[in-house]
């Protein structure tokens, strides 16, 4: 029975259940999602990847995609990428106009610096390529950064060597040093081309501690700095009537209406003592030690000024330090007179110092940031006018000595000052307007201008380098053609914007030249001094262009090589050949001013100038003694001795100068007689010309990627022209061809050939770049 029912149970289960399932609706087929590239996590584990940033497995993971940038191949995702770019810039405009209102308010000194916050604080009106120095410049990790290029020389007051940068004249004094002693195979020491400094401290005594305004203390060493007494009041008066008509209409640092004001303030009703002034000191310091250059005359008399200039200086900074914790303007005015007071007696390093504390008391005080509006105009004025100028002399010192910035722009909110009729009026001081807009103020925003555009070109220069291959790399860089001509290529957008600010001068501030030169050129044409003009103002004129001349020789010269390449670098040479037509025309101008005007008669700073011109131009003649301009070159260094040799009956270093560049330019001399012996006995060969459209070709594989108009552009831009007139083609072909008669076939033996003493290594031909 229970069999029965099983079997019954499982007929009735087995009837009533369908024949024939039902059928199920059809799902609709899912879209296939296109992925233009998987990131690499899923291609590695082969599964399916999407369009997200991060994608979803990734996100699931916690993981770092990395998918990264996706090429644009499709309409939709360039649309959505475009979307992404414009919520991007968005943000970055918000971020933007937080960070002007907080600097406007004063609250964003704490605020973190973002690469956003850093590139949002260039004032307006930026010029050049870049708005200013990079932000990755300070704020960048240090992961992977080649250490500063530089060299290690002791001065001639000790045996410690001072590291200067790749920029500074004592590297590339260094470099040439070093290539003259192999060449002639002599062990001449360095300090040799190094003149000697003018004395500014003598014996270690210290003066008594009492009261600030008491006379010095006598003491055992005879040193009138500290021995001597103050200058009566007429002497006093006699030396700071100096600074009005010379240092002040070419360093803005003071107002001369309220310089009086504290000036009055500080005498006693009897008149015989004045209060002690740290403003006052320096004043007077600077204008004794411009006095001994401007009016030479006897040894002790000279002697007795510089001793009372250095008290003075002593003085004041023996004042300056109970200001160090609570500053002011008068802090930062004295501080920063110091440093040009410590630079024109040939201290660089000690000028370089007190730069810095200079920068940081303007930091202090907040010059980096705009001005309120609630502040009068003529302090909001006075306030730009210093941070400007201490940004300029800190640019000054800094590329000479081929060290870091110490005034970082990036950090920099504050506006250019006004050079109009109404700040002129309120400046303090009382000049006539000069015409076409310009004031006695303009000389001072062109100089910003000027310095704004070469900081950015050096500074973009020097990070190329840093972060590239850099041509002082290593003996392979300096002889490797490719990488010369990048770095000079590389130049070239700068140099443009150089030559742009040339031409935004105005002409009040241009010397005007005979013989149609023309004014800022290296056309060598004789200046056309102006009659009438007042005396500041024609020294504006020359101290605005011998700047422009001196830093275009800073910025060129590491493309002067002091050993040969494999193949031609047309580029480079002609900027190396550029260096040397700008120093030449800085001898030009330096030797008819002094020799028939009395406009830079004791100039410190522009008797540094051609020391800096005149070893240059050596190093250009030694380095190049086949290049058309070279003759030029070899006669512009005579000139120069004959500045020193008028310039050292004021100025005790040109005297120095002047004897080394006699000596220097004289192993010069027998180092390019031997090569031209050389060249005489060596079997000749047959010249190979290359032509100016070879030489065009090589420019446009340099310019491949740009267009034939660039192209073009781009070989006008860089004519070979060395004041000759000669055609571009013509001029560059003829110095090609000079470098292949050495050997046409194997151009490496250039070195071999030119340079004697270094036959008995051919390894050696290569390091002396």
């Amino acid at each position: 029975m229970f069999t029965t029912f099983v079997g019954t149970a499982a007929g009735a289960s087995e009837s009533s259940a369908p024949l024939t399932p039902e059928p199920q609706p059809p799902k609709p087929r899912q879209k296939r999602s296109q992925v233009a590239r998987a990131c690499d996590w899923c291609r590695v584990h082969r599964i399916k990847c999407d369009n997200h940033l991060p994608c979803s497995n990734c996100r699931k993971r916690n993981g770092q995609c990395s998918q990264g940038e996706i090429p644009v191949r499709t309409l939709p995702h360039a649309y959505r990428k475009i979307e992404r770019l414009e919520n991007r810039v968005r943000e970055l405009e918000r971020e933007l106009e937080n960070e002007r209102k907080a600097a406007k308010s004063g609250a964003g000194l704490n605020t973190p610096e973002t690469p956003s916050s850093l590139t949002s604080s260039a004032p307006s009106g930026s010029e050049g390529p870049e708005a200013f120095d990079s932000p990755s410049e300070h704020g960048s990790s240090s992961e992977g950064k080649k250490p500063r290029e530089g060299v290690h020389i002791p001065t001639t007051r000790s045996q410690q060597g001072t590291w200067y940068g790749a920029s500074s004249l004592f590297y590339f004094i260094r470099r040439m040093n070093t290539f003259l002693n192999t060449s002639l195979q002599q062990t001449r020491p360095i300090d040799r081309m190094l003149p000697d400094p003018v004395k500014l401290f003598d014996g270690t005594s210290q003066t008594s501690a009492r009261g600030q305004g008491s006379q010095p203390t006598t003491t055992a060493t005879g040193d009138p700095a500290i021995t001597g007494s103050y200058l009566t009041p007429t002497q006093e008066e006699y030396f700071i009537s100096l600074f009005w008509n010379s240092l002040h209409t070419s360093l803005l640092v003071l107002d001369e209406g309220t310089f009086k004001e504290h000036y009055q303030s500080l005498w006693t009703t009897s008149g015989k003592e004045r209060k002690p002034s740290a403003l006052v000191d320096i004043v007077i310091a600077l204008c004794m030690q411009y006095n001994t250059a401007l009016q030479p005359g006897l040894e002790d008399d000279i002697n007795d000024i510089i001793a009372g200039s250095r008290w003075y200086y002593q003085r004041c900074q023996r004042l300056l330090t109970n200001d160090l914790e609570n500053p002011t303007i008068l802090t930062l005015q004295c501080h920063l007179l110091s440093s040009v007071y410590l630079c024109s007696a040939s201290f660089p390093n000690m000028s370089d110092s007190t730069c810095t504390l200079a920068v940081r008391t303007a930091y202090m005080l907040g010059l980096h940031l705009e001005p309120p509006e609630d502040m009068p105009k003529r302090e909001r004025e006075m306030r730009k006018r210093l941070l400007w100028t201490l940004y300029v002399f800190d640019s000054k010192i800094s590329m000479k000595l081929g060290r870091p910035f110490q005034l970082d722009h990036s950090d920099t909110t504050c506006s250019l000052p006004g050079d109009d009729r109404e700040c002129a009026t309120l400046s303090g001081s009382v000049f006539a307007p000069l015409g076409e807009d310009a004031t006695w103020l303009t000389f001072n925003l062109e100089n910003v201008k000027l310095f704004r555009i070469i900081r950015v070109t050096y500074t973009a220069f020097y990070k190329k380098q840093l972060g590239t291959t850099s041509v002082f790399d290593d003996q392979a860089s300096r002889n490797n053609p490719k990488i010369i001509e990048s770095h000079a290529e590389f130049l070239g957008p700068y140099i443009d914007r150089i030559e742009d600010w040339v031409k935004s001068v105005p002409n009040a501030l241009k010397t005007k030249r005979l013989d149609n030169g023309v004014p800022f050129s290296t056309d060598f044409t004789p200046l056309e001094i102006e009659q009438f003009a007042s005396l500041w103002l024609q020294r504006q004129r020359l101290l605005l262009e011998l700047m422009y001349h001196n830093l275009c020789i800073n910025l060129f010269r590491p493309f002067i090589r002091f050993a040969p390449t494999t193949a031609p670098t047309p580029v480079a040479d002609k900027i190396a050949a550029d260096c040397a037509c700008h120093a030449i025309a800085l001898t030009r101008i330096l030797h008819q001013v002094l020799s028939t005007t009395s406009i830079l008669t004791g100039w410190h700073e522009a008797s540094q100038w051609q020391w800096n011109a005149a070893m240059s131009l050596i190093g250009y003649v030694v380095a190049y003694p086949q290049s058309p301009t070279t003759p030029e070159a070899r006669s512009a260094v005579d000139l120069a001795i004959a500045v020193f040799d008028i310039w050292k009956r004021s100025i005790k270093t040109a005297a120095s100068a002047a004897a080394i560049t006699r000596d220097v330019s004289a192993q010069a001399d027998i180092l390019i007689k031997q090569t031209q012996q050389n060249q005489e006995s060596a079997p000749r060969v047959e010249e190979t010309p290359l032509s100016s459209s070879s030489w065009e070709a090589t420019n446009d594989e340099a310019l491949a990627d740009s267009n034939p108009a660039e192209a073009l552009a781009a070989v006008g831009d860089w004519g070979y022209n060395d004041g000759t007139g000669l055609p571009m083609q013509g001029m560059l072909a003829g110095s090609i061809d000079m470098a292949f008669t050495f050997d046409n076939q194997d151009f490496g033996n250039f070195g071999t050939l030119s340079w004697p003493t270094m036959n008995g290594d051919p390894g050696a031909q290569w390091i002396y770049g």
